[in-house]
């Protein structure tokens, strides 16, 4: 583990001097990126000793994480291309997770076979990256009232990507690359009564409501994103959450999306196959969790089950009995007597 220190603060040493005498200010930028100074006092030996010591922790705290990334690559740990991680570590400097963003999709399943301590072997190449927030709904882990300007974060990149726009809804949630490049950026949250894009202000960005996905949204965990020489914390879904999740979305998937269901079918199987063998508890609690959620969870959990076994049939048979297992053993509603005729 790294140490931590004033080096590892957001934010900068300012010198000011008024009538010959310096004083010092510290300078940083809150997660609405709004700038703000903090009045240190005059100069002396003690603030001079401070400001050396961010100096020197800064090159050696950043030199530390460096060799620490390149050594979890070297041992077989999975990256996110460069241009992806710029995006997710903007996200991050404004603030995106610190407000209850969580990340999600393939860039999430690369971070959980690292975390695992597994390589997947396939299912990790897209061009998509995929971000959820609560939304208007109640976040069970994590605070959801700190401020973030998404959409700033990602149109400072400079990098060509904009919200997609309708006619009929106007701004979306979606950003693509301008430039006619693949990169493709989806925001989304749970669904409520309406499925329609809405503007959440707090990130100052569009969400897209998606049925279903209150599911993974529970039970966070954090880890490391990956990429080269550079590192950062994210937050994701519980993996047996993700990969059950992944069953139902496989199922909703339109037609002109089924050549995904592959790669989500490769991701079902690579994480159910580690959960049978080292975490199978885990994966019975999710389980029961989810065939507990009433017939058009359990509808759409029994196609993307079958759709699974089309590609990964040993994995699917066994996931079978778990999910029938689960389903038994639910709690059921007592059954109704019949009236009784009074004496």
């Amino acid at each position: 583990m790294l140490d931590r220190s004033i080096a590892d603060l957001s934010g900068s040493f300012n010198r000011k001097e008024v009538k010959g005498v310096i004083y010092w200010y510290w300078q940083f930028r809150d997660l609405a990126g709004r700038n703000h100074q903090v009045y240190l006092g005059p100069d002396d030996e003690r603030l001079r000793e401070l400001i050396g010591l961010r100096s020197e922790g800064k090159s050696h705290g950043h030199d530390g994480l460096a060799r620490l990334a390149s050594a979890c690559t070297s041992l077989g740990c999975l990256n996110v291309t460069p241009q992806h991680f710029k995006v997710i570590n903007r996200l991050s400097e404004h603030g995106f997770f610190n407000a209850g963003g969580v990340l999600i999709g393939t860039h999430a399943f690369i971070a959980m076979g690292n975390m695992l301590g597994v390589r997947w072997t396939g299912g990790w190449k897209t061009n998509d990256i995929d971000f959820a927030h609560a939304g208007k709904n109640v976040s069970l882990a994590l605070p959801t009232n700190t401020e973030s300007d998404v959409h700033d974060a990602i149109t400072s990149l400079q990098m060509g990507l904009l919200p997609v726009k309708s006619i009929a809804s106007g701004a979306g949630a979606t950003y693509l690359n301008s430039k006619g490049g693949e990169m493709r950026i989806d925001l989304l949250t749970t669904a409520g009564r309406s499925d329609a894009v809405y503007r959440h202000e707090p990130l100052k960005v569009n969400l897209q409501p998606l049925k279903f996905m209150e599911f993974s949204r529970e039970k966070i965990a954090q880890t490391a994103v990956i990429s080269g020489e550079h590192a950062l914390m994210v937050n994701i879904p519980s993996p047996v959450r993700y990969a059950l999740h992944k069953l139902v979305v496989m199922a909703e998937r339109e037609e002109a999306f089924r050549t995904k269901i592959q790669k989500d079918a490769g991701q079902v199987a690579a994480i159910v196959s580690h959960a049978l063998e080292r975490s199978p508890y885990a994966l019975h609690e999710a389980a029961e969790d989810i065939m507990g959620r009433g017939k058009g969870w359990r509808s759409r959990i029994a196609e993307g089950t079958r759709l699974l076994a089309q590609h990964h049939p040993s994995i699917a048979g066994q996931l079978t009995m778990v999910l029938e297992l689960a389903g038994a053993s639910r709690p059921r509603a007592p059954r109704r007597q019949p009236p009784t005729n009074a004496p």
